[in-house]
């Protein structure tokens, strides 16, 4: 960069002093055009290097995904080639799906059973359930007869004190003479009869009370029993649901595992290092790489100086010249800075995150994004070139900075190269 600025101050010179001779050639004239490029140049220099500056070292990054078989098996068709680009979603090897096909079907019947168990467990919960309002039907019905054997008892009673009152009373009467002996035997023979009566009456009493007797936990043995079968049912119905839903988690699985027997792209990318061909046996492990995907989509890096960031903020105006397109300016702009490389961690704090490169001591990455314009630019991964960065003070001079980044691109369509003979 010096020795063009020099190039075309010296033309400049030639053509005032030599060539139109607008001024003369003299001692005075010689030194000012010796101090005036050392000044200017210095000058220069030092403000492009602090607000428009440069790196020779931009690096391009794309994200590479190992592809592994998610499932063991042998492998039957591989459609995509080395070195090719892929869709997303495209296949890019099949696994032979027969066992997990197999794997499958079983699990859908016994699904299809363990669901039809749990019908008929909660058929049977149902029809318990309904006998329940019958026993306990039952229960009241028991205690509205109680009551009335007891209401019963109590009547018959009454009347019985009522016949023995009578019969002392014609015993009296006859015994004077006064009273009428038929009589005194009506009166005998209805205490006789009540007292049947009450009898039995007490027997019926002492019948229901002998079924109300018979209790679980305060309820009556017959509604205890339908609960306690209410509740082994339920019992029933929750673990044949539980195996129900153990099955379904068995099917999700062995579907995923069927679904991975086709491995597809990931993303937009170039399918390299394709080692896999049909009868080939993976073995399913996280480990075992049969071919890399790379990234369509890329990041750029400018590696710059510390000295040179002080001015730099996100969103400055940025160009990029790489060799892979020679005299080609590529638009840009400033995303961030990551303050962070590996030389200043600290063991003990465990890795910080960094990129795919480790960038040399005392110099930090700054990340470009393409702009709009390039976008659809097709960026090889690993490709190298130059970058400026333009901030937001002293921008009459960026003009200078752009066109040796752009003389500077042009020298890349120079190609250099030492021929050996071989023979």
């Amino acid at each position: 960069m010096e020795l063009l600025l020099l190039g075309i101050y010296s033309f400049f010179v030639w053509l005032i002093f030599i060539k139109f001779k607008l001024l003369p050639w003299t001692t005075p004239w010689k030194v000012a055009v010796a101090i005036i490029p050392v000044v200017g140049l210095a000058s220069t220099m030092l403000l492009l290097n602090i607000f428009a500056p440069t790196t020779k070292d931009v690096r391009v990054i794309k994200y590479t995904v190992p592809i592994v078989s998610q499932v063991r098996g042998r492998v039957i068709e591989v459609p995509v080639e080395n070195n090719r680009a892929v869709k997303k979603g495209d296949v890019l090897f099949r696994i032979d799906p027969t066992p997990y096909e197999s794997e499958v079907r079983a699990l859908e019947a016994q699904l299809l059973a363990e669901e039809a168990k749990v019908g008929a467990d909660m058929a049977r919960l149902g029809e318990t359930e309904t006998r329940l309002p019958d026993a306990v039907s039952s229960e009241r019905q028991l205690g509205e007869q109680l009551n009335k054997a007891t209401s019963q008892v109590r009547a018959l009673q009454a009347s019985l004190d009522l016949a023995q009152k009578r019969v002392a009373q014609n015993t009296e009467l006859a015994a004077t003479g006064a009273g009428n002996r038929f009589d005194l035997e009506q009166a005998q023979t209805n205490v006789t009869e009540l007292t049947g009566q009450i009898a039995a009456a007490r027997a019926a009493e002492q019948e229901v009370r002998e079924k109300l007797s018979g209790r679980v936990r305060g309820e009556l043995a017959a509604v205890a029993g339908v609960r306690a079968q209410i509740t082994s049912s339920q019992a029933q119905v929750r673990v044949a649901q539980a195996q129900v839903e153990a099955i379904r988690a068995q099917l999700e699985n062995a579907r995923w595992n069927l679904a991975q027997t086709v491995v597809r792209a990931p993303a937009d990318g170039t399918m390299v290092n394709v080692m896999l061909r049909p009868g080939f046996f993976v073995a399913g492990m996280p480990f075992n790489e049969v071919m890399t995907f790379v990234d369509t989509e890329y990041q750029i890096f400018a590696l710059f100086n510390q000295n040179e960031l002080h001015q730099m903020a996100a969103g400055n105006e940025a160009e990029i010249a790489l060799s892979t397109y020679p005299g080609r300016i590529i638009k840009a702009h400033v995303d961030s800075v990551i303050w962070a490389q590996a030389q200043g961690q600290l063991d003990a704090s465990g890795d910080l995150a960094r990129t795919t490169f480790t960038p040399p001591p005392g110099r930090f990455p700054v990340k470009l994004v393409v702009g709009d314009g390039d976008k659809s630019l097709f960026v090889a991964a690993g490709a190298r070139g130059a970058a400026a960065i333009y901030t937001d003070r002293f921008s009459m001079i960026h003009l200078i900075r752009k066109v040796l980044l752009r003389v500077s691109s042009k020298l890349d369509y120079l190609i250099i190269k030492h021929h050996i003979s071989l023979h």
